[in-house]
């Protein structure tokens, strides 16, 4: 049986050609100057067929980023598994918005609750390396990615398991604390759409109206900073006047929002 030829994948139409290009990438461990170079050469039978394995997953849905086992965030290439959230272009608000505190008290303690992947953490470990970051995540298969990526990037960064602030020693304390957590509310219809069908679902929603997870670590920050210390959260597009009240509550001053680039308030935070 004839091998088939490397040109004829890429020209598969079933999928956008970008989409193409990245999983023969992946299934060749080629870079894309390479398959130029080598257009016209066979490919073993079994990687045919890996691809094609690839295709039909990637058409019944699956995000690219679990099919190709990695995504860019903030300049640098994470490894991600369908056990973590697939990072997202937005939340590099809430790590550039800590970086830029941090310009000013560059040896500050760090804070990272529900790491995930561990892209907030190490891309402000990478961005700040006078800091000291710690990171938690309740989930160990989590945790052992964050592990992994801060490994391969270089970053230090102390991690913790753990349900939010249980994960730490009682006498912690932070200058700035950080959290991407759950928010979409457990009835929301977008759970059942698009790439959040193959994300999992505790890290998605809180599993109550969106807002019991902000709460606890709004709340829990208060014991947990330093006097002057910061807290920002992300959290989703509706949310911002709620997380604002709870800031407030809390006794944090200076409470604000921002906006990410679609001009959608993602991030809320203040200070004691």
């Amino acid at each position: 049986m004839s091998r088939p030829i490397l040109q004829t994948l890429l020209r598969d139409a079933r999928l956008p050609r970008l989409e193409v290009r990245m999983l023969l990438e992946h299934v060749l461990n080629k870079p894309r100057a390479w398959m130029l170079a080598h257009d016209t050469d066979p490919i073993e039978s079994w990687q045919a067929q890996q691809y094609q394995a690839l295709v039909t997953r990637r058409l019944a849905g699956e995000p690219m980023a679990y099919l190709v086992g990695h995504r860019e965030f903030m300049g640098h290439d994470f490894a991600v598994t369908p056990d973590v959230l697939i990072p997202r272009p937005e939340t590099e608000l809430l790590v550039e918005t800590a970086l830029a505190w941090l310009a000013d008290r560059p040896e500050s303690a760090v804070l990272d609750l529900g790491t995930g992947s561990g892209v907030i953490a190490v891309s402000i470990a990478l961005g700040a390396p006078q800091a000291t970051v710690t990171a938690t995540d309740i989930s160990a298969t989590a945790l052992q990615m964050a592990v992994r990526n801060a490994a391969r990037l270089n970053a230090r960064v102390d991690f913790a398991q753990g349900s939010w602030y249980e994960a730490l020693p009682p006498r912690a304390r932070y200058d700035l604390i950080v959290s991407n957590p759950p928010y979409i509310s457990r009835d929301d219809e977008h759970l059942g759409q698009g790439d959040l069908r193959f994300e999992p679902r505790g890290a998605l929603t809180d599993g109550a109206n969106g807002l019991r997870d902000l709460t606890t670590i709004v709340n829990g920050a208060v014991d947990r900073l330093r006097p002057g210390g910061t807290l920002w959260v992300e959290h989703g597009w509706d949310q911002a006047a709620a997380v604002r009240r709870l800031l407030t509550n809390a006794g944090f001053k200076n409470v604000s929002s921002l906006r990410d680039l679609p001009g959608i308030e993602r991030i809320s935070g203040g200070s004691l």
